[in-house]
């Protein structure tokens, strides 16, 4: 009985949905990852890459703050207001439509400028336009997602997230097929056109959902929500600024990484053979345990912040205790696990030593990396933004210095260092001013 009603506690339910679906997702990715390290190879996995950071800042642009609003707003005023989620969905589908239109055709009109001079690579100009038409389709699925999170639904995200992987790889796969049949050259643009695919596939599932969902009208209660267009916008608007120069600050370490590694001594086509093994393939399976941590993070949010519109103190403060202990002890597990089986993973799986050896070394960051990501999510709920923020640019700050002054001297390790000491800091920090703000009153 015990675990029954534990069971009805819509964060446990739904951080065990995302978690089954992310599990399903990961295990499918990882092996994804395997495929296309042995088909499109090291280097094409590091061009691959390469464009993730432009991924990234559209993400931040269209539609990452306003998502996480929508979240917020919906678990806080839908037992006031009935009607308020779909209000709230509609003002954020619309924004966020407006800016991922607009943001497909700036890639489509500059994708040879951002690849020459921003990415320094002009192999990733062919893949921009295709990375493009993701972005309308990624923007209009994450704010359904934010939808869902908010009224702690969270069985429709977690379907759509292993449908954005199970498509993607499909895709890819029958694409491979169909190029080797023709005898054609496979290349980076084959696993870009599986993003696409996949997120076309979350956003089918998610918009028929919606259509077909038992909440489509709801009777109008008597306290109605005043301008939640203004209330997504004082809310985002500082989230995705945040976010989006925590953005830039990421995309300009990723695409610095391989300019130096020249510089350390290796020539262009074997930096990005390296960055590829650390992106596409050491970094894929440190993070795989992620998808647990992820999944608590999306629902603690909502939770969270219904906990503080209470005033439920005591709620918080056990919240904040069994975050850090959770994330102490899963990643220690997590540590030991990789320490005893990268070198294995890196032979056998990828055929590559050094993935192996990049595995072990990335190892110690696993309960840190935990750590931060969580109690980033409670600040957020708590309605402390400005606090992650910080955290996050001191360790992207110090990633960067190791980057820029220590790998052109002692290579990629100084930089798996850097990482590692910047995950420490900012959990550190993390657990510091949660304990001054909230613990210790």
């Amino acid at each position: 009985m015990q675990i029954r009603n534990k069971l009805k506690n819509p964060v446990i339910s739904g951080t065990l949905l995302l978690t089954a679906s992310g599990v399903l997702g990961k295990i499918i990715g990882f092996f994804y990852r395997i495929f296309l390290s042995r088909t499109i190879g090291a280097e094409g996995l590091g061009i691959y890459q390469l464009i993730f950071p432009i991924s990234t800042i559209c993400y931040a642009i269209t539609v990452s703050g306003l998502s996480t609003a929508l979240s917020k707003y919906i678990a806080e005023y839908q037992e006031r207001d009935a009607s308020s989620p779909r209000r709230f969905l509609r003002v954020c589908l619309l924004i966020s439509g407006a800016l991922s239109v607009g943001i497909l055709l700036l890639l489509c009109r500059h994708a040879a400028f951002i690849a020459r001079h921003i990415l320094l690579e002009p192999r990733c100009e062919p893949l921009i336009p295709i990375l493009a038409c993701s972005v309308p389709l990624a923007s209009v699925h994450s704010c359904i997602h934010g939808y869902y999170y908010g009224k702690k639904k969270a069985g429709i995200p977690a379907a759509s997230s292993f449908m954005e992987q199970f498509v993607r790889v499909a895709f890819v796969w029958f694409l491979y097929r169909i190029q080797i049949e023709q005898g054609k050259s496979i290349d980076a643009s084959i696993a870009v056109w599986g993003l696409v695919a996949g997120e076309a596939g979350a956003f089918l599932l998610c918009v028929t959902s919606l259509m077909l969902s038992e909440d489509k009208k709801t009777p109008s209660s008597g306290f109605r929500v005043a301008s939640p267009g203004r209330k997504l916008l004082a809310y985002s608007v500082p989230l995705s600024m945040n976010r989006l120069a925590l953005t830039l600050f990421v995309s300009f370490e990723s695409i610095l990484i391989p300019s130096r590694l020249v510089q350390f001594g290796y020539n262009q086509s074997d930096a990005l053979s390296v960055y590829g093994v650390l992106t596409g393939m050491a970094l894929s399976v440190i993070t795989f345990p992620t998808v647990f941590t992820n999944s608590v993070s999306v629902m603690l949010l909502p939770a969270i912040s219904e906990a503080d519109s209470q005033g439920n103190s005591l709620r918080i403060r056990r919240t904040i205790y069994q975050t850090i202990f959770t994330c102490l002890l899963l990643g220690s597990i997590c540590t030991g696990g990789f320490l005893l089986t990268g070198t294995w993973i890196g032979d056998f799986l990828f055929h590559n030593a050094l993935a192996g050896t990049f595995i072990r070394m990335l190892s110690f960051i696993c309960p840190f990396l935990f750590l931060s990501s969580l109690l980033s999510s409670i600040m957020h709920g708590l309605g402390m933004p400005g606090y992650p923020f910080l955290l996050n640019l001191t360790g992207i700050a110090v990633r960067i210095g190791f980057v820029y002054f220590q790998v052109p001297k002692y290579g990629l390790k100084a930089y798996l260092t850097g990482m590692l000491l910047s995950q420490i800091l900012t959990s550190g920090l993390s657990v510091w001013i949660l304990w001054k703000k909230r613990l210790r009153a």
